[in-house]
């Protein structure tokens, strides 16, 4: 009896968190067609009845773009619209200004697990045949969902359009990292307990690399710990516009190795995101990764083998 009364509860609580799409969303996107056009996108979402109101925070290459967005929400077919958003063109390579005005349609779906939004970014008339459509994948923030911080966000928000990239010659370094492991019982812990997310894998040239944390867009409190090989090398480092730098040696008797993000917060404005340049001294990559209470973002680092002589 104790176990049907449980399912029913279960089903109850998410048949109500079916009747909207309230709180704050995160996740990533991808054009249709290629591989190095990857978004990452937040939601900020009220909703009142069916209208839907909110913020979009969108990260693409070296831009930062915030807006407010409108829309609707179907409960019955839980089918989110959002209208007339301009998307950075997918294709911009040295010219991150060409937008694409898209319709933004996502389905929702509610697990015991957590919510999920799935869909397309859709080309607006006039840009259907020039604009690939964008699939994206976003998660609902537990831990940043009520109604009052959600209020806070749409009453402080300020439209923004950031492109910033730092370069070798004008980077301010506000801590130097050097490469020693950490003991932190409990960031250690916590690590353990969360999701490693791959968000992307490079191919550098030497053992040895360089790596610069910055906080990607608004700084707004982010507070980091790094981790390699599941090793901890960095621990409560705060991101702001001046780098946290890190020289760290690989491992080489692994395929690849693995560096990650861990979220100590979200900030004032989740999830805790970061912009992360590497260089092995002949290339140099730009990663925007996200990290939250539950993930932790990673990437991929994989040893480039000699050519054979």
């Amino acid at each position: 009896m104790k176990k049907i009364f449980a399912t029913f509860l279960i089903c109850i609580s998410l048949s109500a968190g079916a009747q909207n799409v309230i709180g704050y969303w995160y996740g990533t996107a991808n054009a249709e067609f290629g591989t190095s056009n990857n978004y990452l996108v937040e939601l900020i979402l009220k909703q009142n009845q069916t209208s839907v109101q909110g913020i979009m925070n969108c990260y693409f290459k070296n831009t930062f773009r915030s807006y407010k967005i409108n829309g609707s929400y179907n409960s019955m077919t839980r089918e989110l619209l959002l209208v007339n958003l301009p998307i950075p063109y997918s294709g911009a390579s040295n010219n991150p200004e060409i937008d694409c005005m898209m319709d933004f349609k996502g389905k929702h779906m509610v697990a015991v697990a957590g919510s999920s939004l799935t869909g397309r970014f859709i080309g607006r008339e006039g840009y259907k045949y020039t604009c690939p459509e964008i699939v994206f994948d976003l998660r609902l923030n537990k831990e940043a969902g009520n109604q009052d911080s959600i209020l806070l966000a749409l009453q402080n928000f300020k439209e923004t359009y950031q492109v910033w990239t730092p370069t070798a010659t004008d980077t301010l370094v506000e801590a130097t990292v050097q490469q020693r492991t950490i003991q932190n019982f409990v960031v250690n812990r916590q690590f353990t307990e969360r999701e490693i997310e791959i968000q992307q894998e490079i191919e550098v040239t030497t053992d040895s690399i360089l790596v610069d944390f910055y906080d990607n867009g608004e700084v707004d409190g982010d507070s980091i710990s790094v981790f390699l090989n599941g090793k901890l090398y960095g621990a409560n480092m705060r991101l702001s516009t001046r780098a946290i730098h890190m020289n760290l040696m690989l491992d080489t008797s692994l395929e690849v190795n693995t560096l990650a993000m861990f979220a100590n917060n979200l900030g004032t404005i989740p999830p805790n995101t970061a912009l992360m340049l590497i260089s092995d001294g002949k290339k140099r990559h730009e990663v925007r990764i996200s990290s939250n209470l539950d993930k932790s973002g990673a990437i991929r680092i994989r040893r480039k083998k000699p050519q054979a002589q």
